[in-house]
């Protein structure tokens, strides 16, 4: 059984920046990519970021592209968001998802275990 748990979220003004942790359980970790995503109230769920197995590769959607940075440390079995320069559009609840292989992907179909969410407020 996979458990992923998100942790960091909280309440911060534009400009400030936070990073956002995910524990993974299981040996497996080091096999999947891994991605955050996030949902706004009253909005679909939407992708933010992906890491492939290794983190050699990444991928951001452009909303994100030069603020956020996703990063994985599998000796820990964690993979993290640092986010920087946060606006009040980036306000949701963050989710981490392991995907079904080694290889970057951005669609929620490809994402089978996830998180509880980690609610990230952005005030202006």
């Amino acid at each position: 059984q996979v458990q992923l748990v998100e942790s960091g979220g909280g309440l911060v003004q534009a400009g400030d920046s936070l990073r956002l942790s995910c524990a993974a359980s299981g040996r497996t970790f080091s096999s999947y990519a891994m991605g955050w995503f996030r949902q706004a109230p009253g909005k679909e769920r939407e992708f933010v970021a992906a890491i492939s197995w290794r983190g050699g590769s990444t991928y951001y959607a452009d909303s994100v592209k030069g603020r956020f940075t996703i990063s994985r440390d599998n000796d820990k079995n964690t993979v993290y968001l640092q986010m920087n320069s946060l606006k009040p559009e980036d306000t949701a609840v963050y989710y981490c998802a392991r995907g079904a292989g080694p290889t970057v992907v951005t669609g929620i179909k490809y994402y089978a275990y996830w998180g509880q969410g980690t609610q990230v407020t952005v005030s202006s």
